[in-house]
This record gives structure tokens, sequence and C-alpha cells, in this order.
């Protein structure tokens, strides 16, 4: 689909098909003021710096809203954003030119190469982990192009991350939603039919991360009236 012509979607009212999330002028339907509303204020370690990375950026403006919210909350804030799609970084990079407290850089987390490029970011700055991976909307794209092992591993590997895990887990009406925009312009997800884990996808999702992760859920927001909520979780050990 043409940049044009997904635009006029957005004006309309319907996103698009995409096959990773990469919505042009996904906030525009989601601001970021409506998913930091939900942060809680208590769970951030004001006695030290912060350094986060946010994971599936998109164009940049919820990690720079991000940032601005945890000024203030923390000692000093630092955030790498990566997304798969270059067009989006590109954006992202251009909203932050003179921002030193914000990265962007365009990788698949899927991929070794791109574990490798968030791997050099933590070792310049003398890091083992991240204080905080954030996951917002992501879990979903995650799951239809790698499937249940997929995201199971992408589970294991934030948790090894980041000291917190903060996730928008998506239902599973936003997996039809999806899938149907697709079918729309004759493109399919292939390992959908694949899928085990469907209707109750939130539930496993925190669950896994429970007793597999040994992570600890530290706090639920309400839902949004996008039908989704934050889960902030800490991981006690390595996987």
């Amino acid at each position: 689909m043409e940049m044009q012509d997904m635009e006029l979607d957005f004006k309309g009212g319907n996103p698009g098909a995409v096959q990773y999330g990469n919505f042009i002028n996904y906030y525009q339907f989601h601001p970021p003021e409506n998913r930091l509303k939900l942060l809680p204020t208590g769970v951030w370690d004001k006695t030290k710096p912060f350094c986060a990375l946010d994971l599936g950026c998109n164009a940049g403006d919820l990690t720079i809203a991000l940032c601005d919210f945890l000024i203030g909350k923390v000692a000093s804030c630092n955030i790498l954003g990566v997304d798969i799609d270059p067009s989006l970084i590109e954006r992202a990079q251009e909203q932050t030119e003179n921002n030193g407290q914000i990265e962007f850089i365009c990788l698949d987390f899927m991929k070794d190469s791109g574990k490798v490029l968030i791997k050099d970011y933590l070792k310049k700055r003398k890091l083992e982990k991240f204080d905080a991976v954030f996951c917002f909307s992501l879990t979903m794209w995650i799951h239809l192009n790698h499937g249940d092992e997929g995201l199971r591993q992408f589970l294991k590997e934030i948790c090894n991350l980041g000291d917190l895990i903060v996730l928008e887990p998506q239902p599973w009406k936003c997996y039809r939603s999806a899938v149907k925009r697709m079918k729309l312009s004759n493109a399919h997800f292939p390992l959908f039919t694949e899928l085990k884990l469907r209707q109750t996808v939130e539930d496993e999702i925190e669950r896994f991360l429970v007793e597999n992760c040994k992570a600890s859920k530290l706090y639920e927001s309400e839902r949004t009236d996008w039908g989704r909520k934050l889960i902030i979780f800490k991981p006690l050990c390595n996987t």
C-alpha cells in the first residue's frame, strides 16, 4: 500500500494492513498521552540513572513523550528506540536530531543482528541490561510473524534484557482485525492458522512470564478505550 493511500485510510478510521504493525501516522489513532496516563509513578528508581529500551517504537512520538514523562521520576533518562521499519526510524531520528537522551536504530529484534546492535548499545554505556524494556502493542506482531514458540522466545529474551518489563499485549480481537485487514489487501499471515495461543493469549502471556520467566507482576492498569491494558513485570532471574 502506498503511503498516500495509507494516510487516507487513517483519516477514514481504517489503519490499513501491515505485516509488522508498522503503521504510518499511528499516533493519529493512539496519541502518546493515552499510554502515559496509564503508567504508575511509584515503580521508577529515583536514585540512579535510567536507561530504557522501547521495542517497536514506530516514528518515535511515544518514545519522546516517555522520556519527558520519566524526567523527574528518575535521576537521568536515556532511551533506545528500535523499529523494523527504516522509514519510521528516519522520521524518529528527524524528531530528535539534537536530543542526546534518545537514540533510534532500525533493526529486527528477532534476528541475531538486531540483538547484537542492542548489546552494543548497552556495552557503550557499560550496562548489562536496561532498567526497563517497553513493549507497547508489540506482542501480537511478534506472535503473528513468529508463531507461538517465537512469542515465548521473545518473552524470555526481553526478561533477560530488562529489570522491568512494561507490556501492552493485544487481545485476540486485535488479531482478528489484523487478519481481516490483510485479507482485504490480498495478503495474509502464514503462521496464523498454526497458532495454539488464541482467545486467552493475554492470560497465556502473563502465565508464561510468571511461571517460566520467574517474573512478578508489579502493576496492571485499567483497560483503555481501545481495549488494552499496561502490565509491568519484574523478572526475578535470567531464564
